[in-house]
C-alpha cells in the first residue's frame, strides 16, 4: 500500500467513511483483496457507483495507467473480497462485467463523470468494471462501536448520500442521466430496508425493554409510513422527470429535508436509550 493510500484508509476508518483531499464528497469504500501471489490482505480506497441495494460497481482506472491495478489482479485470482463502507465491514463477491453489461455500466459512469472516459483513453486499455455483491452471512460487522453509535453512523451515511443526490439533481437540470437515476433509486431502496429493519427488529426490542417509549415508537413508525409515501412519489417523478424536471428538484429537496428531520428526531429519542441498555 502506498503512503497516500495508508493515509486515506486511516482517515476513512477514523471518520467513518468521511475523508478530505481529492476524495472529499466522493462515494468511497475500502476494498480488501487477497494478494494473488502473496496471500496477504491488500486494502485500497476506491470510488464506487451505486448499482442497487447490496451491489456496487468499481472501475479499474489506476489513474489512467496502462496496467490494471493490483486489486483487480488480486480479485481475478480470489473473487471473495471485503468491503468497508464507513459503518459496516462485510464480505462480497466480485464479478467482472463483460459484453453489453459492461458497456452499459461504463457508459453510465462516463455520462455521470467524463473523467472515466478520459482515464480509459489515457490508459490505452479497456477499463475493467467490477460488480461487488454483498454476501449474506448474517448481519454485517459494525465498525462504529455501540448500538447508539452504529445508528448515528448509519444515519450519517444516509445524510451524506442525500447531500450528494441533492447536488447531483440540482446540477443535472433536465438531463437526468441513467446513473443519477440509479443513485436516487438505490438510496430510496436503502432507506426502505433500513426502516423495515427498525420496524420489525429494533423497535419491538426497544418496546420490550422500555415500555414507556411505545408512544414514541408508534410516532416513528408513522413517520416511516410517510417517508415510504414520499419515496414512492419520488420514484414516480423519476419515471416522468423529462416532462417536469423542476418538480424533481423540488421533490428531492423536500424529501431530503423531511428525512433529515426524521433522522434527527429518531436519534434524539433512541440513542440515549440504546447507549444505556445492557447487551441482551
Amino acid at each position: 500500500m502506498t503512503d497516500f493510500n495508508r493515509t486515506v484508509v486511516a482517515e476513512f476508518r477514523a471518520a467513518r467513511g468521511r475523508v478530505g483531499g481529492p476524495f472529499e464528497g466522493a462515494r468511497l469504500i475500502l476494498l480488501t483483496t487477497v494478494g494473488a501471489r502473496s496471500g496477504r490482505p491488500h486494502t485500497v480506497p476506491l470510488g464506487y457507483l451505486p448499482d442497487g441495494v447490496g451491489r456496487m460497481l468499481v472501475i479499474g482506472s489506476a489513474g489512467g495507467s496502462p496496467r490494471h491495478p493490483q486489486w483487480y489482479r488480486n480479485l481475478l485470482a480470489r473473487p471473495r473480497v471485503t468491503i468497508e463502507d464507513g459503518v459496516f465491514r462485510y464480505p462480497a463477491d466480485a464479478r467482472v462485467l463483460t459484453g453489453p453489461e459492461r458497456e452499459a455500466a461504463f457508459d453510465r459512469a462516463a455520462e455521470a463523470d467524463p473523467g472515466w472516459a478520459e482515464y480509459q483513453q489515457k490508459s490505452g486499455r479497456q477499463l475493467p468494471v467490477v460488480a461487488l455483491t454483498a454476501v449474506e452471512q448474517g448481519p454485517p460487522e459494525s465498525t462504529a462501536g455501540s448500538a447508539g453509535a452504529t445508528l448515528v453512523a448509519v444515519h450519517d451515511a444516509f445524510r451524506r448520500e442525500l447531500a450528494l443526490i441533492r447536488q447531483e439533481v440540482a446540477a443535472a437540470g433536465p438531463a437526468l442521466g441513467a446513473q443519477l437515476r440509479i443513485n436516487c433509486l438505490t438510496v430510496c431502496a436503502g432507506l426502505g430496508l433500513h426502516h423495515g429493519f427498525e420496524d420489525r427488529g429494533l423497535f419491538p426490542m426497544i418496546a420490550e425493554r422500555a415500555p414507556e417509549l411505545r408512544d414514541t415508537l408508534a410516532r416513528l413508525a408513522e413517520q416511516h409510513e410517510l417517508v415510504a409515501d414520499r419515496l414512492a412519489a419520488l420514484r414516480r417523478v423519476l419515471d416522468d422527470h423529462r416532462s417536469d424536471p423542476a418538480r424533481l428538484t423540488v421533490e428531492v429537496d423536500r424529501l431530503c429535508t423531511e428525512l433529515e428531520d426524521h433522522l434527527r428526531y429518531e436519534e434524539q429519542q433512541l440513542v440515549p436509550l440504546l447507549e444505556s441498555m445492557p447487551a441482551p
